[in-house]
């Protein structure tokens, strides 16, 4: 009769598309290393357990029970595999939000990190973009999840086949937690053997806390170390060790660039085992800006949520064990303790440490800049304890050397009377490095970083100077500009252009707040400036694109009075010959110089099509 009741109240749902498209690539391109299907079981499992003890810091009705563990216990007679943990389980809503969509990394870019990995990196990314649970389905043709909610005594079955659908139904489950019955294909039977079970756990998993035990001979035996890694002194730890912790951590599959291990003692007690990775994680930094580090209180994993490092060093992998914080400890105390607030302070100046000493070796410290050196730059722009730290540590592109150089370099090679740091923000270096914005530099010798980071328009303003030296955009520099005498002198004086000027002026109207005569063009006619005070020119074209455009002063058109173009405007005038086309499409071309769009581009078009009409006729 309860069989009849089940099948009465049993569910069925689709699979999302994206879900569909998973499967299909999971079971099919990575069939080869089957075997992680189990990491990713143990891991979830794992994960689940330590959810539940941190949910019960707050409420002692969900503590776990003294003896929590993760089984494996395989079943030859009937051919099936069930992994089991005493976590905080998942309630109806939840199994089928977690186990029938896909809320993370999209099915398409899965698919292509996998077509480009190599067959040794496959088994590292379904854990990293977050879809391991369907692993299950390339060693199985049915799946069981039988789950109960920590805190509630409904339990409830999720099963499926994998082939686009699943159902839902009551369960019966004695305590909180879930159980993951796995009935394996006809060739995966190597999965029901314990002995090649614990080679795997020992190979993925030795280094997870938790006990993971597997039923053999009706009994569970322990399959892992739980080895706090840790805690050892670094002289008993292999660089194996320390690479398969860090791979087990962050799921990744290189080496890390920097491994940090060390024991603080003194006023603070605490372990830490820091990694930097070598090469940015395939879920994006920039989707959520904290810190992930794991904290835990006498080996036990309390919180990843406690951001022990700033945001700008998040891309940080590692692990925090401290003896003086209490096993209890609440979320609130995480926000206020004083002790973990001088141990973010520790761990941030060790990590400044260690970047500070990789930096003399300019080879190597140029891949970790171009892994995370944007996320970096957040900090000139947030953490005004740590800027006079982190200047130092910048590397920018720059229009007089090749590959990254620094502050300190940049100031080396200042020229005599050079006042400022000169920077050009924009969105690509090549661009920037031909822009007439930097045409008066080039001539006087004077060096531009060229910025293109989306950050960089914004650090400036807080970080405004470097030992003593103002950083300036070059937008705004006509003045400095004028007091450094080019390398070659012009043969003749400029022309007076005054005249021409204010009539620019009149033509523009509230388009400009200024037309004036500039010595810093060379080759090019016009180049917008932005005034001295306020946002630079790339500041206020974000600030346009946010929607923003009346925080945006108007910009100041500069004129070179050297160039043909505004000599013979500025010989015409007064002569009959109208310069309204000239003037506006003058202006225009500082627009597209700049990256806008022309003011009126239809307008723009016309006149440049008329101009080119002209002047073919006067050659023919």
């Amino acid at each position: 009769m309860a069989d009849t009741d089940t099948a009465q109240c049993e569910e069925q749902h689709d699979f999302s598309a994206e879900v569909g498209q998973l499967l299909d690539l999971v079971v099919h391109s990575l069939y080869t290393e089957r075997e992680i299907f189990l990491r990713e079981l143990v891991a979830n499992a794992a994960d689940a357990t330590d959810r539940r003890r941190f949910e019960a810091l707050t409420d002692a009705a969900l503590s776990l029970p003294a003896d929590a563990k993760v089984r494996i216990i395989p079943d030859r007679a009937g051919r099936s595999l069930t992994i089991s943990d005493d976590g905080i389980g998942m309630s109806k809503a939840e199994l089928i939000d977690n186990l029938g969509t896909i809320a993370r990394s999209g099915t398409k870019r899965f698919g292509q990190t996998l077509a480009a990995a190599k067959p040794e990196e496959r088994p590292n990314l379904i854990g990293q973009f977050g879809v391991g649970f369907y692993a299950a389905f390339m060693v199985a043709d049915r799946v069981e999840v039988t789950s109960r909610r920590a805190g509630s005594a409904d339990a409830w079955t999720w099963a499926s086949d994998g082939s686009g659908s699943f159902t839902i139904a009551p369960a019966e489950r004695e305590s909180a937690g879930t159980d993951v019955v796995l009935r394996l294909k006809a060739d995966a039977h190597e999965f029901l053997d314990a002995y090649r079970l614990e080679t795997i756990v020992r190979k993925w998993a030795d280094h997870v806390t938790l006990p993971v035990t597997i039923r053999r001979d009706g009994k569970d035996a322990a399959a892992n170390e739980g080895t706090a890694l840790w805690r050892k002194p670094k002289s008993e730890v292999s660089e194996q060790s320390y690479t398969e912790f860090y791979r087990h951590l962050g799921h990744l599959f290189d080496q890390p660039w920097a491994t940090l291990h060390w024991k603080a003692e003194g006023a603070l007690d605490f372990f830490a085992l820091l990694f930097i990775p070598a090469s940015r994680p395939f879920e994006p930094l920039e989707n959520e800006r904290k810190s992930r580090l794991r904290l835990h209180v006498r080996r036990m994993f309390i919180t990843n949520d406690a951001e022990l490092l700033p945001p700008w060093l998040r891309f940080v992998q590692g692990v925090v064990d401290t003896e003086d914080l209490p096993l209890n400890v609440s979320r609130e105390m995480l926000q206020t303790t004083p002790v973990l607030a001088r141990i973010r302070k520790a761990l941030t100046n060790r990590v400044l440490t260690e970047l500070k000493t990789r930096a003399k070796d300019a080879a190597e410290y140029a891949k970790f800049w171009e892994n995370f050196g944007t996320i970096v730059k957040e900090g000139l722009w947030e953490d005004f304890d740590q800027q006079n730290e982190i200047a130092p540590l910048a590397r920018f592109r720059s229009s007089a050397v090749d590959g990254w150089t620094s502050l300190s370099e940049y100031a080396a090679r200042m020229q005599p009377g050079q006042e400022a740091i000169y920077v050009l923000a924009g969105e690509d270096a090549d661009a920037l490095k031909n822009s007439p914005q930097i045409e008066g530099c080039r001539a006087r010798g004077v060096e531009v970083l060229l910025l293109t980071d989306p950050i960089d328009a914004f650090w400036p303003e807080r970080f405004s100077s470097f030992e003593g030296k103002p950083i300036r955009s070059v937008s705004q520099a006509s003045a400095d500009l004028a007091k450094l005498k080019p390398k070659v002198e012009p043969a003749e004086p400029a022309p007076d252009v005054a005249g021409l000027a204010a009539v620019m002026k009149q033509l523009l109207g509230d388009q400009v707040a200024d037309v004036r005569a500039t010595d810093r063009l060379v080759g090019s006619p016009v180049v917008l400036a932005a005034n001295a005070t306020g946002p630079d020119l790339q500041m206020q074209r974000l600030l346009r694109r946010a929607g923003r455009a009346g925080l945006t002063p108007p910009p100041v058109l500069e004129i070179n009075p050297r160039h043909p173009v505004i000599r013979a405007l500025a010989e015409q005038l007064g002569h009959g010959v109208a310069i309204d086309d000239a003037t506006h499409t003058l202006f225009d071309l500082a627009r597209v110089q700049e990256g806008d769009l022309p003011s009126d581009p239809a307008g723009f078009a016309a006149r440049v099509a008329a101009f080119m009409r002209r002047g073919l006729g006067a050659a023919a």
